[in-house]
């Protein structure tokens, strides 16, 4: 990190040696002060109801929780899950549930309900307080033990991943400061929901395989890489049961990475040996709840309960275009007014970072197509199966666990083609405008966010400008080159 005429130099020396920890601390306290104290949804109450009844009730059934019959404090049935601002959620409680044999259960996968389970029981131990007593504290602890946490682990494994790549101290800790800041990260730990625990899944997961791929070009370091291919294996299994649209295709693509990185059958043993545990435990419960192994929330009949909102049109799971519309919906997914990109300002510079990594073949290679075949294949999963772009949220829910290659690619990227910080710290400038406006309105939201066109018309034109700047740069030193050689040259022809 290079010195500042703004810190005295003891100041600094305490950044480089503690620059971690201040990370870490920092990532806490966004935490702490982002989580909410209710439910804000559909999506996060039918999560939170599948949790309480869990250990209230023992059931994976969710028809007596607080978030489906929700209490009414003007009764005197006690405090409500949902703010007074929602009332709809007040009167119908969540409706992300299915009706099956006769109960409701949460459309949502049962694996991170389970594990949330355990967290509830704990602080219900240490206070004897319940949901129904206080589903303002049930709540800030879950979404803290969820989101919260998992807001942590990406933001300090994308830190460890810049000191894995060797990317020298100043632009890591750029890199760390955006994806913290100027993402959707940070907003979508606010709340209870998949997207962000599969993001810290996934930052996690690219970090092992950044040690594995430098581990594994040194003959010294191969019997070092087992515990790594092992936690490799349980992340691909544990996001495999978080979100099953993306999940599935980051396990596929983890077990060809681990195949072709690794290229022993040893390795590819302990990386299925790691993800059994998490596969068998989510379609046991799946099929013991839903009787199918595939999702239970795309059984049609699942969702024809009494004023339901969902039906065969509008259900993610199955083909609803033409092949016009279908083009213009993927790229909306990715660049309209909801668009993935346009809500995550530096994934800008990935694009062009993709194309020179590969023209460039990297070392990194095989985990920047992991990368990439993940995202894509998760875009197009989507955009071949669904109509609404995800709901009411801010941008695509979906992608959110997608900021992970996104920023691996961006940490190489910056590595290797330093002239490029310049314009990834002003992109990443204008995302934290716009990421300070996404997480005053939170993830749940109806309205596209305030000033939305306008800070990324903003962010174009002066990405645009670092470009001009650049070329500029490169005119003026070949002209000094060309001056320099003429020089050098005009004695040599005085002499002859």
């Amino acid at each position: 990190m290079p010195s500042s005429p703004f810190l005295p130099a003891f100041a600094l020396s305490v950044l480089r040696a503690h620059a971690g920890w201040f990370v870490l601390v920092g990532a806490v306290l966004l935490a702490i002060f982002s989580a909410r104290d209710h439910a804000g949804s559909w999506n996060d109450g039918s999560r939170l109801a599948t949790v309480e009844c869990l250990v209230d009730y023992h059931t994976l059934a969710i028809d007596r929780s607080i978030f489906v019959q929700v209490p009414r404090p003007e009764m005197g049935e006690g405090p409500a899950p949902y703010p007074a601002d929602l009332p709809l959620l007040r009167k119908y409680g969540t409706c992300d549930k299915l009706w099956i044999g006769g109960h409701y259960y949460s459309d949502k996968p049962p694996v991170p309900a389970l594990l949330l389970a355990g967290a509830y029981q704990v602080w219900q131990w240490c206070t004897g307080l319940t949901a129904r007593d206080r589903p303002d504290l049930f709540c800030y602890v879950l979404t803290l033990a969820s989101s919260g946490l998992a807001y942590v682990v990406a933001v300090a494994a994308v830190y460890l991943l810049g000191g894995a790549l060797r990317l020298p101290q100043g632009p890591r800790l750029l890199l760390t400061g955006s994806f913290a800041l100027a993402t959707v990260a940070l907003t979508y730990a606010r709340y209870g929901n998949n997207h962000v625990l599969l993001l810290g899944v996934a930052s996690a997961f690219f970090l092992c395989a950044a040690r594995v791929a430098a581990r594994e070009q040194e003959e010294a370091g191969r019997r070092s890489v087992r515990w790594l291919v092992l936690g490799m294996g349980a992340l691909a299994g544990l996001g495999y049961t978080i979100d099953l649209g993306c999940g599935p295709v980051l396990f596929a693509c983890a077990l060809a990475l681990v195949a072709y990185r690794c290229r022993r059958r040893g390795a590819v043993a302990l990386f299925v040996l790691a993800a059994l545990p998490w596969l068998a435990t989510h379609h046991y419960f799946n099929y013991v709840v839903g009787g199918t192994f595939k999702p239970a929330n795309a059984v049609p009949e699942y969702l024809g309960w009494p004023g339901s909102p969902f039906n065969s049109e509008n259900m993610t799971g199955n083909w609803k275009h033409g092949v016009g519309s279908f083009l213009v919906y993927a790229a909306a997914l990715l660049f309209g007014k909801r668009g993935f990109i346009g809500h995550n300002l530096p994934l800008f510079l990935a694009l062009p970072a993709v194309v020179a990594l590969l023209r460039r073949r990297t070392a990194e290679l095989p985990e920047v197509l992991l990368g990439g075949c993940w995202a894509g294949g998760t875009w197009l999963a989507y955009a071949l199966s669904s109509n609404n772009s995800s709901g009411a949220c801010c941008s695509i829910r979906w992608f959110v666990p997608l900021l992970a290659p996104g920023y691996y690619v961006l940490a190489i990227y910056l590595r290797d083609y330093p002239a490029y910080r310049r314009d990834f710290l002003v992109l990443s400038g204008w995302g934290l405008a716009l990421g300070g406006l996404m997480w005053v309105g939170g993830p749940w939201r109806l309205n596209l966010v305030p000033l939305f066109w306008p800070i990324q018309a903003a962010a174009l034109l002066s990405w645009g400008y670092c470009g001009y700047l650049r070329r500029r740069q490169v005119a003026l030193q070949l002209a000094l080159s060309g001056a320099h050689h003429a020089e050098s040259a005009a004695p040599g022809r005085k002499a002859a």
